[in-house]
């Protein structure tokens, strides 16, 4: 019965999520407040089907349907209340955004939750946690103005947390770049890239805005540019220390990309990029975990009984999903190490198929152009480039982990955003959807006061 009940969900799932996605690039052209209104209803809709029809699924296959129906019960409750309540407290918000944020949370209670039972109790905790807190979001940003005029505040606090792991940091797979509090483990990186991006955006409104710029010289512009680079640079040396290469990947393209958007002097993209390809030259050269995940990325077969081994059963679990997957329950993801974080996007293509996973990839595309839009509309040069390094971040880290377990790139060690197992990520990406929502919001009340 479950294999036959797998068997047929994986078809109807991956047209239901097909349909999802068709319906997030069809919003861009609609133009009509009602038919968009429609559309945002239907993937609501969709939604709760996918995720009705993945959790039978998984309790056919456990043949647990107390546990499993409770568990389900418990993601539904949390995908409606939080979709209502959200729209309340931000007013005006992308719908959009919403959406794919519940669609891709959704997938990630879905995956871990056939994983291992508890993994998806605690997502799920962790995801409520967040959400709960970023109801605040829009009245902190609507309240203080402070944000905009702090600048080496943020560096300061963010390199010093950064630094925290030397004192009282853990190892997890040769990286020392996790801390315990009270029992929870926590990776600050996750956590400090939301004021690196702020700490970015302030210093350089500061000196980019015409009205301010207008005082400086183009000798002060650019020393006030080399001292940002050279701050933003110490946050990405302490992650290569800490051998954080996924972090420190992200924290350089975030800075690089924010830097040209406020210049735009292609200048300065040349130089970070020519001075980025020179640093991976040295770090392969000095740093042995680095030689190691090149070595496993150009010749894991050669290599499939020790460093290319996680990326061989990655590929092997992609391979055999084929277009439609296996069906919940019918792989083994167990085979892939840490398949619950870094290499979640594996299970997806194994037991998913190739189609639900490249709508994956197009939902991930259409939140990253929707955010860029926003960031476009906004009017305080401070919120738009915020709005866009938060986007930069986003889009990258998706790069990176999907990328990393196709062999497209070297492995770097990061998470998908929403789906992987892990509090930090997950919290801190839900911060960084409502940041840009909270900021959406009151642009759109400031224009309307106008």
């Amino acid at each position: 019965m479950g294999f036959i009940l797998a068997q047929i969900s994986r078809y109807v799932t991956a047209f239901l999520f097909a349909v999802y996605t068709f319906y997030c690039y069809s919003a861009f052209a609609r133009k009509n407040i009602d038919r968009k209104e429609k559309v945002f209803r239907t993937q609501r809709t969709l939604i709760v089907m996918i995720l009705t029809i993945c959790s039978i699924v998984i309790m056919v296959e456990n043949k647990d349907f107390v546990k499993y129906g409770v568990l389900y019960a418990l993601e539904l409750a949390f995908v409606v209340f939080f979709t209502h309540i959200y729209q309340i407290f931000y007013k005006g918000l992308s719908k959009l955004v919403l959406n794919n944020m519940m669609m891709c949370m959704v997938i990630g209670f879905i995956m871990l939750g056939r994983l291992q039972y508890s993994y998806a109790i605690r997502q799920l905790l962790m995801a409520a946690l967040a959400m709960g807190v970023c109801l605040l979001v829009p009245l902190f940003i609507e309240r203080f103005t402070i944000w905009e005029k702090l600048g080496w505040q943020y560096a300061l606090v963010g390199i010093l947390f950064l630094m925290l792991v030397f004192v009282i940091g853990q190892e997890h797979y040769g990286s020392r770049n996790w801390i315990a509090i009270g029992g929870f483990s926590l990776q600050p990186s996750e956590f400090v890239k939301i004021i690196y991006v702020f700490f970015i955006a302030a210093r350089l409104t500061k000196i980019t805005t015409p009205s301010k710029a207008a005082e400086l010289t183009s000798k002060e512009k650019f020393k006030h540019i080399i001292i940002i680079s050279i701050v933003a640079a110490v946050h990405v040396v302490i992650l290569v220390v800490e051998k954080d290469l996924g972090a420190a990947l992200i924290y350089f393209i975030a800075y690089l990309f924010i830097l040209y958007a406020a210049t735009m002097q292609v200048f300065y993209l040349g130089l970070g990029i020519g001075g980025g390809s020179l640093a991976a030259i040295v770090a392969h050269r000095l740093f042995s975990h680095v030689r190691i995940r090149v070595l496993a990325w150009r010749d894991p077969w050669g290599h499939i009984d020790n460093e290319g081994y996680q990326i061989c059963r990655s590929l092997f679990a992609i391979g055999t999903g084929g277009l439609f997957g296996m069906g919940l329950g019918q792989g083994m993801p167990e085979t892939i190490p840490v398949v619950e974080s870094d290499f979640i996007f594996s299970a997806i293509a194994e037991e998913m198929g190739v189609i639900f996973s490249v709508c994956l990839i197009l939902v991930y595309l259409s939140s990253y152009i929707m955010f860029v839009n926003i960031a476009m509309k906004m009017k305080k040069r401070f919120y738009k480039l915020t709005a866009f390094g938060l986007s930069i971040v986003f889009i990258f880290q998706t790069f990176l982990c999907i990328g990393g377990v196709t062999k497209f790139i070297p492995s770097t060690g990061v998470t998908l955003p929403l789906i992987s197992y892990g509090g930090s990520s997950i919290i801190t990406t839900i911060v960084i959807f409502s940041i840009i929502q909270g900021m959406y919001v009151l642009n759109g009340k400031d224009e309307s006061r106008m």
